[in-house]
């Protein structure tokens, strides 16, 4: 994890919010997902990679409870500095989301993955995931998925990326999971490029 930690961490401390290869000024996307969920604004929502997304405080303005995890300390620190006062009701989190979840003590309601699976490119680092998936989230509950797609960029934060389509995403979770809605959105990053990705909302029948 260290050699991960060290190379997320440069990436958030050289790089402004509004520089980052993946900022959104508004989370519009995820909530036309969101918006399918009943009652998720008193949803317990758990962020694999939060990194410093305006997503956050979108959720907290809802009245929303997270778990915030991510493998950069810098990332973390940066937004609780952005919280300030609003942070004391997260449970944060600081590991890499392919090792087994720590130090979370109940299931959570919607896991939210922005650009966070499409990092792992190797198999064990895959199934360690999707283990996660099955494990913090509850029977009845929803998970929601932002990848590149296979026509999708190549890099991300000088990284190679694992593209994902839907029947990816379906047979990593597998039967007991069904999923209720997608779309295809093409984003542009802070510079103006396009990338190309899959949004996919499942829910966990059991």
């Amino acid at each position: 994890m260290n050699s991960k930690s060290k190379h997320w961490d440069g990436v958030f401390l050289n790089n402004s919010d509004s520089k980052l290869g993946w900022y959104e000024k508004n989370a519009s996307q995820t909530f036309k997902l969101l918006d399918l969920i009943p009652h998720y604004k008193d949803a317990t929502i758990f962020l694999p990679g939060a990194g410093t997304s305006v997503l956050i405080d979108a959720l907290l303005s809802i009245g929303a409870k997270l778990v915030l995890n991510d493998i950069s300390n810098e990332a973390l620190d940066r937004v609780k500095i952005r919280l300030g006062e609003i942070q004391r009701d997260i449970i944060w989190l600081h590991q890499d989301i392919a090792s087994p979840i720590e130090n979370l003590n109940e299931k959570v309601d919607i896991w939210i993955d922005r650009a966070v699976l499409h990092f792992l490119t190797d198999k064990d680092d895959i199934c360690g995931y999707f283990e996660n998936v099955k494990s913090a989230l509850k029977i009845g509950g929803y998970i929601i998925f932002a990848e590149f797609t296979h026509s999708g960029t190549k890099k991300c934060a000088g990284l190679p990326i694992h593209h994902y389509s839907l029947d990816d995403l379906s047979n990593n979770l597998g039967p007991s999971f069904t999923l209720k809605s997608h779309f295809d959105y093409t984003y542009h990053t802070p510079s103006g490029n396009p990338r190309l990705y899959i949004y996919a909302l499942y829910k966990r029948e059991s």
